[in-house]
């Protein structure tokens, strides 16, 4: 195996954070799955803005830092007036920064948006199954409205996919 297929791999596990977390019952278990996928965006996001070259893949990570950000502070309110623990942003931060450090630019853009497509069809069915079966009024009606913009984004992630991916 070559180094970057292990960037790759690592890259995809960060994403996917919250994919075992999604099939555990709990709102205390959505709302660690979701802030921690909600701050990997912010983070690949930041790094995306950065690193690409491509205008459009700059506009997609632009607005995925904007809607997360928005995301995780309304899910940290709602967590906290619930008395939920949120996972600590900066450890989960320096985490997420520490496994794609050593990206090579000519195949970020690729990464990216691949990986885009993975994390937000998790998160999709993260928010929808908190929807749809939450045992807190606050987090189901968050995962409700929150839902559409995720399937948004990978709408979205998808087309970069096909242009910039796979």
């Amino acid at each position: 195996m070559n180094n970057l297929f292990l960037k790759r791999v690592g890259f995809s596990m960060v994403l996917g954070m919250a994919s075992l977390q999604a099939l555990a019952a709990s709102s205390d278990d959505f709302v660690d799955a979701a802030t921690e996928a909600g701050i990997a965006e912010v983070v690949t996001g930041k790094l995306a803005l950065d690193k690409s070259k491509d205008p459009q893949i700059k506009t997609f990570a632009q607005q995925m830092v904007t809607d997360h950000t928005q995301a995780n502070q309304k899910l940290g309110d709602i967590a906290r007036k619930l008395d939920i623990s949120v996972p600590d942003e900066a450890a989960l931060t320096d985490k997420v920064k520490k496994m794609i450090l050593e990206w090579r630019d000519e195949s970020f853009d690729r990464s990216y948006v691949n990986n885009q497509v993975e994390a937000h069809e998790k998160a999709v069915e993260l928010f929808r199954k908190e929807a749809a079966s939450s045992d807190k009024a606050e987090l189901k009606a968050f995962a409700g409205e929150t839902l559409p913009k995720l399937e948004e984004h990978l709408k979205h992630a998808k087309e970069l996919q096909a242009k910039h991916g796979q």
